[in-house]
């Protein structure tokens, strides 16, 4: 999003996002209540993030921010039109609301599936009130939004099933943060010489730990593998899944395996790349409802993929374009160790050849270059849309 905003900027276009003033994982994280970054103004709404504890401190502060998203909406003079994700999961009735009142055009970004996620994941049921009412919200986005982005062609079916939209739904899939991440050899990277990585054979999870994510497998498998001095896991990031890894560490003590928080984004191009392989995971039961992105940040430092997931799904698309990976079946455990041993049993250059081919493959079809220009140009295309039919408008009122 911060990526789009600044190349609408780049194209002449005045651009104001509308966010938190404090953090959302730690809330008494604050930030400045408005600023210009890369020319895009933001402006930072208080009171709108306490914390994640509890459901009801999530829904509350995303009640609050959307209450206050609504009545600038309402009042901000020129506005053209507005880009929304699924990110908090109602920041889509915020546009819906202005759309209504307003009759501004607003382009629907889907990055996941709600409550598609919440059903898979057994948490809700279908005839929970809530679930109903994302639903019916669901269904009058699909219907007002002048634009809608899908990220692969198994989401866009799921969205499909609510309502079709295929004349106005654009199927592509968000691209790697390339701006901060760089190609840095071992030999010259210092996360590897901070965390003693020379001659390890590294299997890095880095990302979201969360309930779409189960890290059990590996974790199983790096307890089982403790006397491989060379094979080392490592796991970055947070999330209530994180607590598998950690618990792991804290009863076992194993020597291979490492469990860092997120790191800087500073420093995210050293530590990814001192991957050997990255991990990436996927539940059946969540195919075109979440889309595991940080594919596109291992492949853009060189690195193959080690997927965990079902077929078809998009990343085994990805893996069918080039040799950049393995792939194992969900719950398979003897082949989750199998394709340990191949791992480790990898050459160095067929593992760098696997990389290239990776890094192939961002910049002939996943580049940022490619990717946010065409997100930019449909986000145009529902601006000048608004354009002709006032124009319509004025002229049929003159004549």
């Amino acid at each position: 999003m911060a990526d789009a905003a600044v190349a609408m900027v780049e194209r002449g276009y005045e651009v104001k996002v509308l966010t938190s003033a404090r953090g959302y994982a730690d809330p008494s994280v604050k930030y400045p209540s408005r600023e210009v970054l890369d020319g895009v103004d933001v402006i930072r709404l208080p009171l709108s993030s306490l914390g994640k504890r509890t459901i009801l401190h999530r829904v509350v502060g995303q009640l609050m921010f959307l209450l206050q998203a609504v009545i600038r909406g309402l009042f901000m003079p020129r506005l053209a039109g507005m880009v929304v994700s699924t990110s908090p999961p109602m920041a889509s009735l915020a546009a819906l609301l202005i759309h209504w009142l307003r009759g501004i055009p607003f382009t629907f970004w889907a990055m996941d599936l709600n409550p598609d996620q919440v059903l898979a994941t057994g948490a809700m049921k279908p005839s929970s009130p809530a679930v109903k009412a994302m639903n019916w919200l669901n269904r009058r986005n699909l219907h007002a939004a002048s634009a809608i982005i899908a990220l692969d062609s198994f989401m866009a079916e799921r969205l499909y099933a609510k309502l079709d939209v295929r004349d106005k739904t654009f199927v592509f899939p968000p691209w790697p943060m390339e701006d901060s991440l760089r190609i840095v050899p071992k030999q010259e990277n210092p996360f590897v010489k901070e965390h003693g990585l020379e001659n390890k054979r590294v299997i890095m999870y880095s990302g979201n730990h969360g309930v779409t994510t189960p890290v059990d497998p590996l974790v199983d498998a790096a307890l089982e593998l403790q006397d491989n001095e060379h094979l080392h896991f490592m796991f970055i990031g947070a999330g209530a899944g994180k607590q598998v890894v950690d618990e792991a560490i804290a009863k076992h003590h194993p020597r291979n395996l490492v469990s860092l928080p997120y790191q800087p984004l500073s420093e995210i191009g050293n530590s990814l790349s001192a991957a050997d392989v990255h991990l990436v995971l996927m539940s059946e039961a969540l195919i075109g409802i979440v889309h595991p992105c940080k594919v596109y940040g291992a492949m853009a430092v060189g690195k193959p993929i080690l997927f965990l997931g079902p077929v078809p799904s998009h990343i085994s698309e990805i893996l069918e374009l080039a040799p950049i990976g393995w792939q194992i079946p969900t719950g398979d455990p003897n082949a989750v160790r199998e394709v340990l041993k191949e791992i480790d049993n990898t050459s160095d250059e067929q593992l760098a050849d696997m990389g290239r081919q990776a890094r192939a493959l961002i910049d002939d079809r996943f580049s940022k270059a490619k990717l946010c220009d065409r997100f930019c140009e449909i986000v145009e295309g529902t601006l000048k849309q608004r354009v002709e039919a006032t124009s319509t408008t004025t002229s049929t009122a003159s004549s």
